[in-house]
C-alpha cells in the first residue's frame, strides 16, 4: 500500500494531480479542497489512497492525513465510492461535513452532486458514530486560502467548469454557477470556489 507520496507538482487538470516523484510521475485524483491548494513546482507530501480494481489502479490523494481518514470513512459507507467521496470532500470542508453529520443537516448533505435522500440518510447513520472522536480534534478549514494554481487549460473559466463536471455536476449547472461568479474572480480556484458556495446556499 502507498501511504504517502513526496514530490514536486509536474502538472494539474481539475481534479488531478501529476506528482514528480524521483523521475516517476503519478496520476493522483484529489478533492478541490487539496488541488486548490497546489501549484505548478510545489514539493508537496500527498497522503494517498490506492484503490485496485480489475480493470485499473487509481491513486487518490489529500493535503493531510485526516482528509484521507474522512476518504476511508466515506467509502465504509454502502453505496459511497470514490467519485461521490471526493465530490463529498470537494463540496464540504472536514469540518463542515463533520458538524453536518452531528446535526442531522440532510439539507447541506443532499446538495453535494450524486447524494440523494436516501444516500444522506445512510451517511447519518453509519457516519454519526464514527464523527465523534474525530470532532474533537479536527481543527478549522472551512476558509482555507488556496495559492496560485497554473492550470493547464487556458482559460479559468473552462476549468472551473471541467472541475465542477468532474465533481457530478451537470454540465449546464456547472456553466450556470461559473457564469454567476466569474466576473468577481481571475483565478481559477476562486471561481471553484465561489461556484461551490453559491450551490450550497
Amino acid at each position: 500500500m502507498i501511504g504517502c507520496l513526496i514530490g514536486e507538482v509536474f502538472a494539474l487538470e481539475a481534479p488531478t494531480v501529476l506528482l514528480n516523484v524521483n523521475g516517476v510521475g503519478y496520476e493522483i485524483d484529489t478533492p478541490l479542497s487539496t488541488f486548490c491548494q497546489l501549484q505548478k513546482g510545489q514539493k508537496v507530501t500527498l497522503w494517498t489512497h490506492l484503490v485496485v480494481r480489475e480493470d485499473a489502479q487509481q491513486l487518490y490523494g489529500f493535503i493531510d492525513s485526516q482528509e484521507k481518514t474522512i476518504f476511508r470513512t466515506l467509502l465504509k459507507v454502502n453505496g459511497v465510492g470514490p467519485k461521490m467521496a471526493l465530490g463529498i470532500l470537494s463540496t464540504l470542508s472536514v469540518e463542515l461535513l463533520i458538524h453536518t453529520i452531528e446535526h442531522d443537516d440532510l439539507n447541506t448533505l443532499v446538495k453535494v452532486p450524486g447524494v440523494g435522500k436516501k444516500t444522506a440518510e445512510r451517511l447519518m447513520i453509519e457516519l454519526r458514530d464514527r464523527f465523534k472522536a474525530l470532532a474533537q480534534t479536527t481543527s478549522s478549514t472551512t476558509n482555507t486560502t488556496a495559492t496560485q494554481i497554473q492550470f493547464m487549460a487556458n482559460s479559468p473559466v473552462a476549468e472551473a467548469e471541467a472541475a465542477l463536471q468532474s465533481l457530478g455536476y451537470k454540465p449546464a449547472e456547472a456553466q450556470k454557477a461559473v457564469a454567476a461568479v466569474k466576473a468577481d474572480h481571475t483565478e481559477s480556484a476562486d471561481i471553484i470556489r465561489a461556484a461551490l458556495k453559491s450551490m450550497m446556499k
